[in-house]
């Protein structure tokens, strides 16, 4: 955020002064040009100065901030004769010098982040004392410990192939290094037997063994702290493994479908068969009745057969018979 402030009248005949080469010598110095701060404390930037005028009732501070990631100076703080003017990024962070300041122009800004690394100017004017070295620069790093770093297995986990392990923390300043080891079953930490890359965090196996296999620790650590995350290193990671499981799946539920096919097509072929044994128990009654068809019997002397249904019929010689008898009567 830039905020520009228009020049007062002190600061520009201060200027002109200096230009003109009139006016005493201003000595500004900062005790420490290199400060660490943890991300989240708070940061004191000390600056003194040195002025040949006594009065400093009209003295003029100022403070401006350039980010590591930009080239644009920001104002932070500035005083003209006691009035404060803070910008709005450090309002309720900034802690102002003592009015009137006699020698100190030093600063303490809370709750540093980040984004609050860079380089601060501290600048000083005393009119007429507006010659000699009137500003002098601090330089502020935020240290910030590792964040969790994630990590993770690359490659086919098999005998004899190439396999990646990767660690990496998101944040973390300065930037953190890497450090991969060993844990046994028993808890015991032993060096990696592969080749790690402390800068990137990554630790190749290139023709791993069976005796790589276990469980690998990664620290990502700098002056800070440091953050830790495990991986299991094991056949079961592989690609092969994996796929092995999802054919094992696969054929697993065919024979289940086979299985259920064919308990149905059992209970269908039972059924079948015993629709059949309950016809063929019924075939011996209808024989019986057809081993009566054309067997006379004797009613009346006359001949008759019975159909397969049991109804009587009349054979030739009954119906000749009959005949007869109607011959007689007439």
């Amino acid at each position: 955020m830039n905020i520009s402030f228009e020049m007062s009248p002190t600061l520009r005949m201060a200027l002109l002064f200096s230009m003109m080469g009139c006016g005493n010598l201003i000595t500004v110095t900062v005790p420490e040009k290199f400060v660490n701060v943890t991300n989240g404390e708070s940061a004191l930037l000390q600056c003194t100065f040195v002025t040949t005028v006594q009065n400093t009732s009209n003295i003029i501070i100022q403070w401006s901030f350039v980010a590591k990631t930009s080239n644009v100076p920001q104002q932070v703080y500035y005083s003209q004769s006691g009035e404060d003017v803070i910008s709005k990024p450090y309002e309720g962070r900034l802690n102002a010098p003592t009015y009137p300041a006699t020698s100190n122009a030093s600063i303490t800004i809370s709750n540093m982040q980040v984004s609050d690394a860079g380089a601060y100017t501290c600048e000083v004017h005393n009119f007429p004392d507006v010659n000699g070295k009137t500003e002098a620069t601090i330089i502020v790093n935020i240290l910030e410990r590792p964040s969790v770093p994630f990590c993770a297995v690359h490659g086919d986990v098999e005998s004899g192939h190439l396999v990646t392990l990767t660690c990496h923390s998101e944040r973390g300043s300065p930037t953190p290094t890497y450090t991969w080891i060993r844990v046994d079953q028993d808890k015991t930490k032993t060096p990696v037997m592969g080749n790690p890359d402390p800068n990137i965090g990554s630790l190749y196996f290139r023709n791993i063994s069976q005796f790589e296999f276990g469980e690998y620790c990664c620290s990502a650590s700098n002056a800070v702290g440091f953050a830790t995350c495990t991986v299991e290193l094991s056949h079961e990671l592989g690609d092969g493994a994996i796929a092995g499981a999802v054919i094992g799946a696969l054929l697993g539920a065919v024979l289940i479908i086979l299985i259920i096919w064919f308990m149905t097509h059992s209970m269908k072929k039972q059924k079948y068969k015993a629709s059949k044994a309950t016809e063929m128990q019924a075939i011996p009654k209808s024989s019986a009745t057809v081993a009566y068809e054309g067997v006379p019997t004797r009613e009346s002397g006359h001949q008759a057969y019975v159909t397969s249904g049991g109804v009587p019929m009349a054979t030739n010689s009954h119906v000749h018979s009959d005949a007869d008898g109607e011959r007689a009567e007439a």
